[in-house]
């Protein structure tokens, strides 16, 4: 009994040495940001992955800008449109995390029923092909800063254990580094289409001018193509679009920033 004791012990203070291993190198990672900026982010190296081992070469377009050379339109159009309190609060919005969560229960519970009274017509119609289950749609509520602490550090999947070390990730980020530099290395490396990533890669291939030359509708296009741009890259002047970018250019005059 006593050695399976000290053996337990032993693995617990193991696993909290390499937690506390873990974290420590995330703030190494972190603090070296505030003078490197980061070539890659996980995300981008799963991406790199992917597109090689589907398509055989690799289409990619990246290059990092300096904070004063990314338009302030585009900085107030992503705030505006991805995370109205950038400026104000400590890297996470409980209130948008609590109406997500129920957005997304009650999604499920939705889908769950569709799914079920589908089944039920199924076995009393036989066919050939069983029925396509649908998904919920996931609402995120995550700000600018866990957005960039999962995209530099952390895997896709869904966990708890992931949220938590994103949480984790996202208060390193707001207490090591301004609010202005979170922004910059957001804007460079965040996702706008199939092999696009950053502000000045974006605005080449859209609009075909530099990320400093964007002006504040186009901005404010670029900034609704976040949530979802491998899908609105295949038609980025939808009405969808259009219409929505209007939504966030009218509400850019009263974005603060950093």
């Amino acid at each position: 009994m006593r050695a399976f004791l000290r053996h337990s012990v032993r693995l617990l203070s193991l696993i909290v040495l390499s937690a506390l291993a873990l974290q420590l190198y995330f703030l190494a990672r972190v603090t070296l940001m505030v003078v490197v900026d980061p070539q890659s982010t996980t995300f981008q190296r799963s991406e790199i992955r992917r597109i090689v081992g589907e398509q055989q070469s690799l289409l990619w377009s990246q290059q990092w800008v300096a904070d004063e050379q990314i338009s302030d339109h585009l900085k107030r159009a992503v705030i505006a449109s991805e995370d109205a309190g950038f400026a104000d609060h400590s890297g996470v919005e409980w209130d948008a995390l609590e109406k997500a969560w129920d957005k997304n229960q009650r999604a499920e519970a939705q889908v769950e029923k569709l799914n079920e009274r589908q089944q039920r017509q199924a076995e009393r119609n036989p066919r050939p092909q069983p029925p396509k289950l649908k998904q919920p749609k996931i609402i995120g509520g995550s700000t600018i800063t866990q957005q960039l602490a999962k995209n530099l550090f952390l895997a896709g999947e869904r966990s708890l254990a992931r949220k938590g070390q994103e949480f984790v990730i996202t208060f390193m980020l707001e207490a090591v580094l301004s609010k202005r530099r979170i922004l910059e290395i957001y804007l460079n490396n965040v996702e706008w289409g199939e092999g696009l990533f950053g502000a000045e890669a974006a605005a080449r291939h859209y609009f075909h001018v530099s990320a400093q030359q964007l002006g504040s509708f186009a901005a404010a296009r670029l900034a609704v193509m976040l949530p979802a741009p491998k899908r609105f890259e295949k038609r980025p002047s939808s009405p969808y679009v259009l219409g929505r970018a209007s939504t966030v250019a009218a509400r850019m005059g009263g974005v603060e920033l950093p």
